[in-house]
């Protein structure tokens, strides 16, 4: 997909000439299969979107394990940067999962097209909106619900994502061991 077909199934931007606009202002990137597009305690001021491919962010700890916050199916906004770094250094790796063609613009670029138009603007906060929605649903299917409730949460709200990612990132997304979440799978249980 390209960035103009992308931004046109915005309601956020009123027309072709506005979508066009704001598409012009990305750079496209191949990335390969496995190759970080940031990594985590590097500096990272760009925002992201996924044309094509698959991709996700994790946090590692000192120990070099895994906690995957973040699953990506093109075309799609990438968290913002301003919800995945702090003082302009990630903390994520953000990882493709497949090859993958990216676009990226620098943040602060983008915070100047929000401030000279309103769609823009509507389009971004719409990004960022959106954005928290998923992750204080996350965080309250990781509080409240039990495993086979999170597995029909994550079914519910990502369909498909387990046929495309390997179990060990959904089972990490979704805080429980992969020897659980296979359980969980074979049992047929949803709920």
């Amino acid at each position: 997909m390209d960035m103009l077909t992308f931004l046109m199934k915005s309601p956020d931007l009123p027309d072709q000439a506005c979508a066009a606009s704001l598409a012009s202002n990305w750079t496209p990137k191949h990335v390969q299969k496995g190759a970080a597009i940031v990594q985590q305690d590097a500096q990272d001021t760009h925002e992201y979107i996924i044309l094509e491919g698959r991709a996700a962010s994790c946090i590692y700890d000192p120990d070099g394990r895994a906690v995957c916050v973040g699953l990506y199916v093109g075309p799609c906004v990438v968290t913002p940067n301003i919800a995945r770094t702090r003082d302009g250094t990630s903390l994520v790796t953000f990882e493709a999962i497949t090859d993958v063609l990216i676009a990226h613009m620098d943040s602060s670029y983008l915070t100047d097209l929000m401030i000279e138009s309103t769609p823009v603007r509507d389009w971004a906060n719409g990004v960022l909106r959106d954005e928290l929605g998923r992750k204080a649903d996350r965080e309250w299917c990781l509080a409240a619900l039990g495993g086979s409730d999170r597995l029909a949460w994550f079914r519910e709200r990502y369909p498909g994502h387990e046929d495309v990612f390997v179990h060990t990132l959904i089972a990490s997304y979704l805080g429980v061991t992969p020897v659980t979440l296979s359980r969980l799978r074979s049992s047929g249980r949803t709920t």
